[in-house]
């Protein structure tokens, strides 16, 4: 059946019945004379930081002593005006005014924009002392792993959390928007949703990893231990007396240093403080402070077994070893 022509008539009255929709819709598109952070352009950023944190794991192979400085020095100079203008872009929308793209306006904010960036950059060395904490944290608490170059190269946990923390620089710095798009972008790819405003200390291993969520006012210890699934969340959304929500408080929990928390365990609340070297078990829901040096469980569940005639069958133990 070939194309009938005539029916793309109609379009024209689609297309202005969509174009109706933005005046009566106006939370959900921007059409000012102002752009927004570019999306690629952000996440082509977060690639390159990561080539510059992890040299010769990404894009660019062949890399020796001889070479990587102009490579790293190429990466830096472009980063330095692409993150200028977005930066830039951010902070003008987060405050509100066109003035980035009225140049009648006195407030520079493509000015502001490059010292954040400097300041930002400025960070990198010191962030790559961290991320080899976090490898070797991933090569010590997992017994499968063979080496550090499989952390690097396969590890989910270790791109969120490297999103994570490059997201969390940015975040201190008070940039709007940008490290909540970089921490969404690692969450789609990893399954691991970490808010940029997060405490995160070092040697931070998450483990397999999908479906962990950390909250944005977490704050976690060093040599912390994840598994999938664990949830550190807010208990509740308190609001004020006009039914709105209550922002800027502490809604998520405290894990102290060298905490385990294995699959599937949720932790709630602000004021809910796990202490140094506790051990929480799978598929515990907690909503209380936990001492230190104390290990929660579940109680051991009980199993009904039935044969394919439908009778009761006992359990029958394992037989030990001799």
């Amino acid at each position: 059946m070939s194309t009938d022509f005539r029916l793309k008539e109609t379009l024209p009255d689609l297309t202005e019945r969509i174009v109706g929709t933005y005046s009566e819709m106006g939370s959900m598109n921007h059409l000012g004379h102002c752009p927004l952070p570019n999306y690629e352009t952000v996440i082509s950023i977060t690639e390159d930081l990561k080539e510059i944190l992890y040299p010769g794991y990404r894009r660019r192979d062949g890399l020796h002593l001889g070479n990587v400085t102009y490579h790293v020095g190429d990466l830096i100079d472009k980063l330095h005006d692409r993150l200028t203008s977005q930066i830039a872009r951010a902070v003008c929308h987060d405050r509100g005014q066109n003035t980035i793209c009225n140049p009648q306006k006195k407030f520079d904010f493509e000015s502001l924009g490059q010292h954040k960036t400097l300041e930002f950059l400025g960070r990198l060395p010191g962030l790559r002392a961290t991320l080899a904490m976090d490898v070797e944290a991933a090569y010590v608490g997992d017994p499968a792993c063979k080496s550090y170059d499989e952390v690097i190269f396969c590890y989910p946990g270790l791109e969120a959390v490297t999103v994570y923390r490059l997201a969390n620089i940015l975040h201190r710095l008070g940039v709007p928007l940008i490290p909540r798009m970089m921490t969404e972008w690692a969450h789609g790819r990893t399954g691991i949703d970490i808010h940029p405003g997060a405490t995160i200390g070092d040697h931070f291993f998450i483990d397999h990893g999908t479906g962990v969520v950390i909250g944005e006012t977490c704050e976690i210890g060093n040599w912390v231990k994840l598994y999938q699934g664990v949830t550190l969340g807010a208990l509740s959304f308190p609001t004020d007396e006009q039914g709105n929500l209550v922002r800027g408080t502490k809604r998520h929990p405290t894990i102290e240093d060298r905490v385990v928390i294995y699959a599937n365990a949720t932790v709630l609340g602000g004021e809910t403080v796990i202490g140094r070297e506790a051990v929480i078990g799978s598929n515990v829901w907690l909503t209380h402070s936990v001492p230190p040096g104390v290990t929660v469980t579940l109680e051991k569940p009980s199993h009904r077994m039935r044969g394919a005639d439908g009778d009761e069958l006992q359990p029958k133990p394992i037989a030990a070893k001799a």
